[in-house]
């Protein structure tokens, strides 16, 4: 039996165990990694701990504390609220406003539970008053919180576009934001389109509860003034973007110095912002990337992408990958098997036979897609957030929404970004 079968079960095991049991997938791979490490690899503690990925927390953590501070001063808020005048009694414009709200928050760092945690309650209210489907809702906000995810500093872009870096891929930011926003785009329309006409009893006379221009009573609030400290917010966000798009100035230690800079001139707003850090998300990357990187180091990363590619073409063992990416990111952590996945897919573009953004294109839409199953935290929160006589709607919606895109996502984008630059 080869030497990489017992470290490749153990990541398996990884996922079970965090499947199985409420215990972070970070923490089981950081002791797997000490596990294999030291009895298998026979690595000390320090070369273990060198995988872990450093550039990357300082990312993690710069980008996700910024966005606590924004939302502790009231950034988030003013932007939820003007954004929902802009419905003015118009139905129709109730999900792509909630789409565009979503994308934006996590296109400028939000992290995607983070976000539709704070947009679910509004939207399902809004979505009562105007006799909205809370199916439709639930869907195209997540969608749009997969759109702004891939983009530089959001959080599966920082990913994607760290581990492709590390990889010596050729990373290429903007071209997999935009075509991971477009892909989320025409999947939120064909929703919208699908389900959009959807309209249940006495839906004409509570529409017409915001029809003077204003929200509806259920969803309106006293208006948020944009003072300085919002101002001075915004500002930083723009430098974070313009610093780091067009200046290339390093992302994660350009948000830790807006944030630093917004903690020293408020802070009172930033007073308990480190504590809603996405710790969480930062432990789960750090460690799995951790176990990949020994992985590597072993020589079993590989291994496991010879054996892919040893099925046959090169363009099945691509679609092969993305497959695996949405069921298995149907149950579990989206963030977690982007970190997995694409160090497995460096053999298979090391042949050249298959294109290495399109390749990475495909896998991120195919493991975020899923991410409105009822078994993934957004899809949980969404349910969570219906209005209880809906629930069983909701989730049988969510769950065969969820079953279509395990199918749909990896064949799609496979035959869009993968297939065309086949050899």
């Amino acid at each position: 039996m080869s030497p990489h079968v017992l470290p490749a079960l153990v990541l398996i095991l990884v996922f079970a165990i965090a499947l199985a049991r409420p215990v972070s997938i970070g923490i089981v791979a950081l002791v797997a990694a000490f596990v294999v490490g030291t009895v298998f690899a026979g690595e000390s503690a320090e070369e273990i701990a060198a995988g872990f990925p450093g550039g990357l927390f300082v990312t993690l953590v710069g980008v996700t504390y910024l966005f606590a501070i924004a939302r502790a001063n009231g950034c988030v808020d003013w932007l939820v609220h003007n954004t929902v005048r802009l419905v003015r009694g118009r139905p129709a414009a109730v999900p792509w406003v909630f789409f565009a709200l979503a994308a934006v928050l996590t296109s400028i760092g939000a992290v995607s539970p983070a976000t539709v945690a704070v947009l679910f309650p509004i939207a399902m209210n809004l979505a009562a008053v105007y006799r909205i489907s809370p199916l439709l809702i639930g869907l195209v906000t997540n969608l749009g919180a997969t759109a702004g995810s891939f983009s530089p500093l959001g959080i599966f872009g920082i990913i994607v576009n760290g581990v492709m870096d590390a990889e010596e891929m050729g990373a290429a930011p903007l071209a997999l934001y935009a075509a991971t926003f477009l892909g989320a785009t025409v999947v939120a329309l064909v929703t919208v389109l699908l389900l959009g006409r959807r309209r249940p009893p006495g839906a004409d006379a509570r529409a017409e509860a915001g029809r003077d221009g204003d929200p509806p009573v259920a969803v309106s609030a006293r208006p948020i003034v944009l003072d300085a400290e919002r101002v001075t917010t915004l500002s930083g966000v723009v430098v974070l973007v313009v610093g780091s798009l067009v200046f290339g100035l390093d992302i994660g230690f350009l948000a830790v110095t807006v944030a630093g800079a917004l903690a020293v001139l408020f802070p009172a707003a930033a007073k308990g912002a480190v504590d809603q850090v996405s710790w969480g998300v930062v432990l789960l990357v750090g460690g799995l990337v951790t176990y990949v990187e020994l992985l590597e180091r072993t020589g079993t990363i590989s291994w496991l992408g010879t054996g892919v590619t040893a099925i046959g073409s090169p363009l099945p063992a691509a679609l092969l990958i993305c497959l695996i990416g949405a069921v298995v990111s149907a149950f579990a952590s989206t963030t977690g098997m982007l970190s997995a996945l694409i160090p497995l897919a460096v053999p298979l573009i090391s042949t050249g036979q298959v294109g290495a953004l399109g390749l990475m294109i495909a896998l991120s839409l195919s493991s975020s897609l899923v991410d409105v199953s009822p078994f993934s935290t957004n899809g949980a929160l969404a349910l969570a957030n219906a209005p209880e006589g809906e629930r069983d709607r909701v989730y049988r919606g969510l769950l065969l929404f969820g079953t279509v895109m395990i199918v749909a996502a990896p064949l799609l984008s496979w035959l869009v970004f993968v297939v065309p630059g086949g050899v």
